[in-house]
């Protein structure tokens, strides 16, 4: 059985520098904690939390002066910078570079459009985005969710997008909005990686008998790479480790492609590709 792996597996920049700068304060040995999880990946959290930095779902008071506060690489909102420092937190922010483009671009179209926000309403990135306006920007998930009411109000409107968000999501909602708003703008801000990646899903499902799509199924880039590759192969499967590999999944396969989520890490692969070759799944 052949395994062909995509050239742009695994992770991001964005990722690897929030993991890096969690490492590196752990190894300074110092008290700190990450506000939810620092990249949507059970493993790098549970292995974060091995090292010492605790996950935690709410800010409350600081126990000692030198307590820190990781903020995730997906980001949040301003309201969560301002009660950290009132809590008392030593703030390091790992937000990815790429989600600190978009706030910027955003804060500066606000002044005189109203800000659409096309991403997942409930994840931390869009979230985060929405809370660093200073007015209240519109979150649409898809084409199917248009706020038609809200619309019709609007004559000038600008769009930016969660950084995973695929673009054919995009377009099909911006030809939704040009129907009702007079004048609309789209800025992408989809990362690079999320393009290079959602491209060579279109290819790798069409040269390979069986698609495995690794991430953890909190993982919005890994959601969107397993429904292309879905509907391209219906031999896709999608799961977090070694551990989610069934045997009859195999039967008459000649090639299997692997495409990591962009906050997998390559050890999780490894121990895939070591296990289709030796046959232990």
């Amino acid at each position: 059985m052949q395994i062909n792996i995509a050239k742009s597996s695994g992770f991001c920049f964005g990722v690897r520098r929030a993991i890096d700068t969690c490492l590196n304060i752990a190894k300074q040995r110092k008290r700190s904690s990450v506000l939810g999880d620092i990249v949507h990946n059970h493993f790098i959290v549970q292995e974060l939390n091995s090292r010492g930095i605790k996950k935690i779902d709410k800010i409350t008071p600081a126990k000692n002066k030198n307590d820190i506060l990781i903020i995730s690489a997906h980001g949040a909102p301003k309201r969560i910078f301002q009660k950290a420092k009132s809590c008392g937190y030593i703030i390091i922010d790992a937000t990815c570079p790429k989600v600190k483009d978009i706030y910027k671009i955003a804060r500066g179209l606000e002044k005189n459009s109203q800000i659409i926000i096309i991403g997942d309403a409930n994840h931390q990135e869009t979230i985060g985005i929405a809370g660093q306006l200073k007015k209240k920007s519109i979150i649409i998930e898809s084409p199917n969710k248009i706020p038609v009411k809200k619309l019709n109000k609007i004559k000038k409107a600008a769009v930016v997008t969660q950084s995973t968000q695929t673009l054919e999501n995009i377009n099909n909602i911006m030809d939704k909005l040009k129907k009702y708003i007079p004048e609309v703008k789209l800025y992408n801000t989809v990362c690079r990686t999320t393009i290079i990646k959602q491209q060579e899903i279109k290819t790798l499902p069409k040269e390979n008998d069986l698609v495995l799509v690794v991430g953890s199924q909190t993982s919005a880039n890994t959601r969107q790479l397993y429904e292309i590759a879905k509907s391209l192969n219906p031999n896709t499967h999608w799961i977090e480790n070694a551990n989610g590999l069934k045997k009859g999944w195999f039967s008459k396969i000649k090639t299997v492609g692997i495409m990591a989520g962009a906050s997998t890490p390559d050890i999780i692969v490894e121990k895939i590709i070591e296990n289709l070759k030796t046959g232990t799944y």
